[in-house]
């Protein structure tokens, strides 16, 4: 049998439908996508950064004093890429510790998360103790668009590990994430790595804890070993702010540079770009550089600034090594070599490269002419494969530092404001330590442990 429909039944069939389309519409609800993370705590702010299930603009982030109750309610800023958030916390207190959880309306969302700001030491105590884990090369395989073959990546109980260590702050020294050959040509390739790493469980434990700071190397910015010369260039740096709450900042001149620096207790700490400005290697000595003289000079001028007893310089590849092999500051000698004199005549102290990169870890150190000490903590891999490079020409290498297993660093700055320590260590997979040194700032030489 054939019904006919009349007009005023379509339109009430329609009607209907509108109804229960916008009904579900409003019903439906905003999530997190993995756990928040927070970026950038200074003394009086910080940073928290999320990723939402869909656009909203009713996420706020409540925050609590340290008794519990509510301090106060900060409204989430869209970045616009993969419905990623951020939202600046400001009015906090020196050395306050507070609470933090995620909501949309009255609805909660996320955990509760911890967050204690910079404590005001100057001029009245001595320096706090500052913890910070270190590593490099995080590789999540994705069957289908990983190389055939054995799998590059693994090993992610490494993040547990590290998210069961008392830390303040983590540096993630490059290669945070592996863009595929599927992910160069679009930016949406790009934002699907990210995600897809970010996805893994075991990286989302250590993300909800202490408060994370990121460079990048060549995988994070393009195919292995790019530079500068590549043509996608803005899609890394608008994926990479996307999914980092680095702390803002430009250099003059060169707004291109994904770089910034930073205080943690009382370290000065540098982010490096070591690709934007790359020029491969291979042109030759006229034209090739990793850093760039603009670059290079914003750095001294800072170090030359700077009263710190530590200076950390977090950069992609090794800085140190004499070993001019693969992609290492080696084969850049004449940038190598004017940086290393012009540390020399600013007589700058407690320079610690912070470097990743090689799939392997060791310390090199490098005594300058003025009798001053500069140093290079290689850390890497943490989920990449890994190598022993024991064989390598790095005539600089700290005897028995060398590890060719996946690994993580980890420093500690301690002691009276004039006699302060840095302690470093090499840990395996499952938090062993595999060698420890010490610098002493006031005479800048390693310790033994």
């Amino acid at each position: 049998m054939i019904m006919k429909l009349t007009t005023a039944g379509f339109l009430s069939i329609m009607t209907l439908l509108f109804v229960i389309g916008c009904t579900t519409q409003q019903t439906t609800t905003t999530e997190l996508q993995g756990t928040p993370i927070t970026g950038d705590v200074t003394m009086r702010s910080a940073q928290v950064w999320m990723q939402l299930t869909q656009d909203s603009e009713e996420v706020t982030v409540s925050v609590l004093d340290s008794t519990g109750s509510p301090f106060n309610t900060y409204n989430t800023l869209k970045v616009g890429v993969s419905k990623n958030a951020l939202c600046k916390i400001n009015g906090l207190e020196p050395g306050g510790h507070y609470t933090y959880f995620v909501q949309e309306q009255e609805r909660v969302i996320s955990d509760t998360l911890d967050l204690e700001t910079q404590p005001l030491w100057q001029y009245r105590t001595d320096p706090p103790t500052t913890r910070i884990a270190l590593g490099s090369c995080t590789y999540i395989n994705e069957t289908t668009y990983d190389r055939p073959g054995k799998p590059y990546g693994g090993g992610y109980e490494i993040f547990n590990t590290i998210a069961a260590e008392e830390f303040d702050a983590m540096l993630w020294l490059g290669d945070n994430t592996y863009l595929r050959e599927a992910d160069f040509g679009s930016f949406e390739g790009y934002v699907h790595r990210y995600n897809h790493t970010r996805n893994n469980s075991q990286m989302q434990n250590l993300l909800r804890e202490g408060v994370h700071y990121a460079i990048w190397d060549d995988h994070d910015f393009g195919p292995n070993d790019c530079d500068g010369s590549f043509i996608h260039k803005d899609w890394a740096l608008k994926a990479f702010d996307a999914f980092w709450p680095n702390p803002p900042g430009s250099i003059t001149h060169a707004p291109e540079l994904n770089a910034t620096a930073f205080q943690l207790g009382d370290a000065d700490v540098f982010l490096l770009d070591n690709r934007s400005h790359r020029v491969n290697h291979k042109q030759g000595n006229d034209q090739r550089q990793m850093l760039g003289s603009i670059q290079m000079k914003w750095l001294l001028n800072n170090l030359k600034n700077s009263k710190a007893p530590f200076k950390l310089i977090a950069v992609g590849g090794q800085m140190l090594s004499n070993a001019a092999i693969y992609e290492n500051f080696a084969q850049f000698p004449e940038e190598r070599d004017w940086l290393l004199s012009e540390l020399d005549r600013l007589k700058i102290r407690g320079v610690v490269f912070l470097t990743g990169d090689r799939h392997n870890s060791e310390l090199t150190s490098f005594q300058l002419p003025n009798g001053n000490w500069v140093y290079d903590l290689t850390v890497s891999p943490l989920t990449a494969s890994s190598y022993d490079h024991s064989d390598e020409p790095n005539s600089l290498r700290v005897p028995s530092t060398m590890v060719g297993q996946r690994n993580y660093g980890f420093i500690e700055i301690t002691g009276p404001r004039k006699e302060r320590i840095l302690r470093m260590k090499v840990k395996d997979a499952d938090g062993i330590t595999l060698w420890t040194r010490r610098i002493n700032a006031s005479e800048g030489y390693i310790l033994e442990p």
